[in-house]
């Protein structure tokens, strides 16, 4: 964006010296930066640099034991979320803060109303509701309930529940990380056209180019400091990276696969739809041993069902599943696992792990039963103490130990001990579910490197991504899934994202089936 109000320069914002510590470390090391009026300034850094902690500073949830915060030229009382909303500061968590029991109108206005309030003015609700999501291309129906939406709708839920309390200054923690990229441009473009009347934004995003796109001025974290400020035009996505790693990075681009033996097959597979699942559609897919196969889409169009089948959480309604040429008599969680399946769930804190279980517990979720860590149905906690503490080791997990809650972890560090699960666990077939959304650039080319040494040494892995770069740059071959069903099989090379988009929408389906 160029700025062209010379008003819009006034300072919004002001954080002077900030330091927060969680025992011996250190979260945030005495950081200072501003914010103007209509800037967008990005906050980047690796996971675990410590933007999450201070912008949970910043708008109450945590104290800074050092440091103040200027808020329209007035001090921000600490720790005090109530005086934040109300004095014009949104957050878009990168987790979600919704009540999954609600609908979404009432996450939306809950706590824009007082309690004892009898009614509310739910057409007024309503028609603000219905504007916000025409203007932000943030379309979700209002009376559904949050438990019966996809995750790329919740984050929707998210930005609207924030944008609904007329916010002057929005901080997005990777506000784009499930939305498709047709819908992140249109919420780009309004939040161009808000930040020309006024609105500033923290936007805090891994996604280098969207970065260079949206925003005025950088901010880069490392380890908990701020190692540089710089006006985006004078950036490029090198040198970003150089800021935040301290080293260059290269993302991975594989060599050629050499296929092996079919692992997994489907055959005209249907399975039953769910209130907030599209089910599978006649679907045929192969896995193979020694290959990437990709699977792209936009959120909801049967892909949970897919990896849900293939995790053994459901079992189809027709046609064949077979494993290695060979049909289960019985398809459970347990069956998938024992046939040699790991899977990497969608959501890492969902699914994928129990928050309040520490990173040992966490590990042995799916292998407790196993030796050395059971033994005549005692467990061995040494010996998964120290499987645990090998995972921390080869994966690079940053965290004070193995008895740590996992919930303390980042994002990126939490998927890292899940993969570690997965691939210690040698697994047939690996079922990776948005591998690395929400990651910064060291954790995705960790996280895509494993992948490919999966792959070479024998594993079929099936990449489910919403992010096309991903699928193009990783996979051997190519699936798209609309509404259900799954496309015919496409080689590497001979799609482009322009190709894939219109089987992405359908299109392709409808010439297939003329055909």
């Amino acid at each position: 964006m160029t700025q062209t109000n010379p008003a819009q320069n006034d300072i919004v914002l002001r954080l002077q010296n900030i330091t927060k510590r969680f025992g011996a470390l250190t979260a945030n090391n005495d950081i200072s930066f501003d914010l103007r009026r209509g800037e967008v300034l990005a906050l980047l850094g690796e996971n675990g640099a410590g933007k999450t902690t201070l912008m949970n500073i910043l708008f109450g949830h945590y104290t800074a034991d050092e440091g103040s915060i200027d808020l329209f030229g007035a001090p921000l009382p600490p720790g005090q979320p109530s005086i934040a909303l109300a004095s014009g500061l949104g957050m878009v968590h990168q987790h979600f803060t919704l009540a999954e029991n609600l609908s979404v109108l009432d996450n939306i206005t809950l706590g824009t109303r007082p309690l004892i309030s009898l009614s509310s003015n739910q057409r007024t609700a309503r028609k603000k509701l219905a504007i916000l999501s025409e203007d932000y291309g943030l379309a979700v129906d209002p009376d559904a309930k949050i438990s019966a939406l996809s995750v790329g709708e919740k984050q929707r839920v998210e930005i609207l529940k924030a944008l609904y309390r007329d916010a002057k200054i929005l901080i997005l923690d990777e506000p784009t990380a499930v939305l498709t990229p047709q819908e992140a441009e249109a919420l780009f473009a309004t939040l161009s056209k808000a930040t020309e009347r006024g609105l500033s934004v923290i936007f805090i995003s891994h996604k280098l180019h969207e970065v260079l796109a949206i925003s005025d001025r950088i901010a880069v974290l490392r380890h908990g400091v701020l190692v540089g400020q710089e006006a985006t035009a004078d950036m490029d996505e090198a040198q970003i990276i150089q800021m935040m790693v301290g080293a260059e990075v290269t993302l991975p681009s594989p060599p050629k696969a050499t296929p092996g033996a079919p692992l997994l097959a489907l055959d005209r597979v249907t399975t039953r739809a769910a209130a907030n699942q599209t089910g599978l559609q006649n679907a045929n897919l192969i896995l193979r041993a020694g290959q990437i196969t990709g699977l792209a889409g936009v959120s909801g169009n049967g892909q949970s069902a897919l990896a849900d089948l293939i995790s053994g959480l459901i079992a189809p309604e027709s046609g064949d599943l077979t494993f290695s040429e060979s049909k289960p008599d019985h398809w459970s969680p347990r069956t998938a696992l024992a046939a040699g399946i790991g899977r990497i769930p969608e959501d890492r804190h969902k699914t994928g792990t129990v928050a309040d279980f520490s990173l040992t517990e966490n590990t042995i979720l799916e292998t407790y039963r196993e030796a050395p860590l059971s033994k005549r149905g005692w467990m061995n906690w040494r010996a998964a103490r120290k499987t645990t503490e090998e995972i921390i080791e080869r994966y690079d997990v940053r965290c004070p130990g193995p008895s740590t809650a996992i919930r303390q972890l980042s994002g990126g560090n939490m998927q890292k001990l899940i993969l570690g699960r997965v691939l210690e666990a040698t697994p047939k077939i690996i079922l990776a579910n948005q591998p690395v959304r929400g990651l910064d650039i060291g954790a995705v080319t960790y996280v895509q490197n494993r992948l490919i040494q999966a792959r070479d040494a024998g594993a079929a892995i099936l990449l489910i991504s919403e992010d096309l770069d991903e699928i193009l740059s990783l996979s051997d071959v190519i699936h798209v899934m609309s509404k259900g069903r799954l496309s015919p099989e496409f080689e590497r090379g001979t799609m482009n994202k322009s190709q894939l988009g219109r089987w992405m929408a359908g299109h392709g389906f409808g010439e297939q089936n003329a055909a």
